[in-house]
């Protein structure tokens, strides 16, 4: 199994991530990042711009690629 774009591990990590911003940042293992997303888009969902993060979310953990 690789662990870049489209791994197992990486649509794991987007399903979570749809269901709570930055949970799949959380999964995998990057903790600063998940941070900033679920506290991004708990502020913007006030506004009702929370989408744009919550979508980023799920970007970001879906091509995420270990360095």
């Amino acid at each position: 199994m690789s662990n870049g774009q489209g791994s197992t591990g990486n649509v794991l990590a987007a399903i979570c991530s749809f269901f709570i911003p930055g949970l799949g940042q959380l999964v995998q293992g990057r903790l600063l990042k998940a941070l900033v997303m679920v506290v991004l888009a708990a502020l913007l969902w006030l506004i009702w711009m929370g989408w744009i993060v919550h979508l980023w979310s799920i970007l970001d953990a879906a091509m995420y690629k270990p360095g």
